[in-house]
This record gives C-alpha cells, structure tokens and sequence, in this order.
C-alpha cells in the first residue's frame, strides 16, 4: 500500500489566448487565427505524503489555485498526469456548488452527494455541520435569503466536517467572524492531529509557516523549490524582490547597490497616498530592509527591520524632525516614533541638502497587514510646521508562526510550579 496521497507527475496547463472573442469560434470550426499560449503551469512535479501537511506558496499568477482545481478535478491538464488516494474535500470557492433555492439543509445533502457521500453518511453527520455552521432555523430557509456571513460559514461547515482523507485548502480559512475564524482553525488543528493530509495554499505566511511540515514555492507556473517552511519562506522573499537569483551580498555591497539603484522598491507602493506640506523639505525617498538588508515590506516577526527615508532641503530649515508612523487597516494608529521623541537632535539644513534617516527596531507586532506613513516637520520662529507628510504609503506585512492578544507581542516569559 502506498504512502503517497498525491502524486503530481509533470502537470502542464496552458491556455490559447485569442485577440478577439470571434478568433475562437472561427477556430472551431478549422480557420486558421492568431493564438498566443499562457503556461498557467509548466512542468510540475511533487508528492504529497499521507498524513503530512504541505503548504503552497507564490506570487498571483505563479498557478497556485490552477495546480489545486486540477488536483481536486475542476480542471484538466494540458499535459502530465496525477494519481490522488483518498477521499478529498476541497475549500475552495465556498458555496460553489449551492443552489440558491435549497434551503441550507437541503444544500448539505446535495453538496455531500457531489462529493460522492451516501444519506447514511450525511445523515450522521448532519448535527456537526449544523453545530458547526451556528446559523439557528435559517438552515430551514433558502439559501438566498442567506448574509453573506451565513452563507460562507454554512459552505465551510459542510467541506471541513464531511470527514475527508484529504483536505485542501485555497485562502478559505479566515472567512466569517474571528469566532468563527478560531473555531476554522482549530478544526484545521484537529484534522493535523488526526494525522489527515493536507495541501494548503495561502498568502498568509504566518499560517505556512505554522500549519505546513513542507513547502513548494511555485513562481510564473514553475515549481521553484521545496522544503521547510522558512526555508521557502526566506526563498520566497527573495522571489518578491527579484533577487531569487543573486548570490548574498555583504552590507557593503548592499549599500552600494541600493545607492546605485536609488532605493527602487520591490514592493507595491500606494498610488493614493495622502500627502501634504509646505515642502520645504521633501521625502524624495523611502525604502523598508529586513533583517539581512534586502529591501521588502514582509518582515518575519521578532526580527529587526529598518525604515529609511531620504529627504531634500528646498529652503534652509532650522531643526528637522523625522518620524514614521504604522497603522492598522482600519486607520489605527498602532505605534511610531520621531527624532524629537528619541531626543535625538538633527543639525539645521540648508537648501539643497539631502539627509538620509534610519528607523532600525525589533518587529513585535502581531502577524497581518499594517500600513506605513513617513514625516519630516519641524518648528521654525516657534511655531510648528509640517514641511512633508505622506500617509499610507505602503503596508507592512508581519510573517508569524506565534500571535498573542492585541496590537504587539509582549514576548512573555512563563513560569509555572507546584505548591
């Protein structure tokens, strides 16, 4: 008997890209048109063991979800084959297979047949998915009568409760509430500790890096790597910036190449930043460094980071002051600092100098999303004055394997004994 639940051997999936709608129906029926070929993958090939839990990882496009529909069924494969042992439940798009009419009830019988379970089975099954779901007598009502919030927790009821061999997973485990959400992932705890096997795809790199005993990157349909979760993780990184490639540099190196490079920036940058100010001064620019110096906004928590910005003098300014400030999503200030505050005093500017500044500090923040925003102000004849302020810049993605409650992580030293 096999060890191997998922054998992926060699997948190709290309797709025929037309110029105009029409192309494809005079195609059919044996005109010859222009048509450009899209490797959604190339080439693949990995293994999934029985019982382990593999995470895949990527950039958008690199063929996470295409990899998983053709596993699951969904899709077939220009090319290669695969070989799946066991019985699958897949969170994929929740609800997908609902019908709007049926009310809830009648929807988990009909999506358990889909996934070729007898009544018998959903029968005993039936009071954990209800229990699951939470959602009272709506189960008796049409689904379309359904929130949003009912309807997903019902879909993922019924795909984590319907006892699959194997279970996979694209970005459907923070759906609903953060109760609902705790209760997502402890259930996704249990299948681990039941020794399930699990392919989990998901942008969230705290969640790999907790969840995932091994890890394939794929990146542009390729399969880049495989291996530990930090392994990849570090990898991918690199991927993100563009230095998959180059050998690790020195800090000197780096500094040089970063001069040389004016601090071009990987990662997205907000188009609609909010920026004011008299000008005096400008951020011209700006960069994040993780803790060995490549620029990138994913910062793994606990370790040290730095903000740098670099600001132009247009008029002679007396005592500049450099801050930074993070946010969350919902326009939270969480943390922040200046040079005023950390009593450090900057030397007055004349026009046309140029000053860099270096934020550097340990990443306690909890794992998620966060937004950065950059200052220079300062007082002249007394009064304060806001020379440039940029807001939202950009977001800070916080990688974590260890979340506690609230904003930060007060790194807790635990101590229990016996009377």
């Amino acid at each position: 008997m096999s060890d191997i639940a998922i054998n992926v051997d060699h997948v190709t999936k290309v797709y025929k890209l037309y110029n105009k709608p029409s192309d494809r129906l005079r195609e059919t029926i044996g005109l010859k048109v222009p048509v450009r070929e899209h490797y959604a993958l190339k080439d693949v090939s990995f293994q999934v063991k029985k019982g382990e839990t593999v995470g895949i990882i990527g950039t958008n496009g690199s063929g996470k979800s295409t990899i998983l529909k053709i596993i699951t069924g969904v899709l077939n494969p220009t090319a290669g084959s695969l070989v799946v042992d066991g019985r699958i439940s897949a969170l994929l798009e929740l609800g997908a297979g609902f019908n709007m009419e049926y009310t809830g009830v009648e929807n988990v019988y009909l999506n358990g047949t889909m996934m070729g379970f007898s009544k018998e089975e959903i029968d005993a099954k039936l009071n954990d998915i209800l229990e699951f779901a939470d959602i009272g007598d709506f189960v008796y009502q049409p689904v379309k009568s359904y929130s949003s919030g009912m309807f997903v927790r019902l879909a993922f009821a019924v795909a984590i409760n319907i006892d699959p061999e194997i279970l996979i997973v694209d970005e459907a485990l923070s759906v609903g509430d953060v109760f609902f959400q705790a209760k997502c992932y402890r259930k996704f705890d249990e299948f681990k500790e039941m020794g399930r096997t699990i392919l989990f795809v998901s942008h969230d790199l705290g969640s790999i890096a907790r969840y995932c005993d091994r890890v394939i990157l794929l990146n542009k349909g390729v399969k880049m790597e495989e291996g530990t979760p930090k392994e990849m993780v570090d990898l991918y990184k690199k991927v993100l910036v563009h230095q998959e490639n180059q050998k690790p540099e020195g800090a000197k190196e780096l500094e040089e190449k970063q001069q040389e490079t004016r601090w071009k920036k990987p990662f997205e940058v907000n188009p609609n930043a909010i920026e004011y100010g008299t000008k005096a001064a400008e951020i011209q620019d700006y960069v994040l460094l993780d803790e060995k110096g490549l620029p990138t906004n994913t910062i793994e928590k606990f370790t040290e980071f730095t903000i740098k910005m670099r600001v132009k003098f247009h008029e002679d300014v007396e005592d500049p002051i450099y801050a930074f400030t993070i946010k969350n999503l919902q326009g939270t200030e969480i943390t922040g600092t200046n040079t005023m505050f950390e009593k450090m005093t900057v030397t007055p500017q004349k026009k046309g100098n140029v000053q860099e500044v270096s934020f550097t500090q340990n990443l306690n923040l909890q794992g998620g999303e966060y937004l950065l925003s950059l200052g220079c102000t300062g007082y002249h004849d007394g009064d304060f004055d806001v020379y440039h302020r940029l807001y939202d810049v950009c977001s800070i993605v916080v990688i974590s394997d260890k979340n506690t409650v609230g904003f930060y992580d007060m790194h807790s030293k635990i101590e229990v004994k016996n009377d």
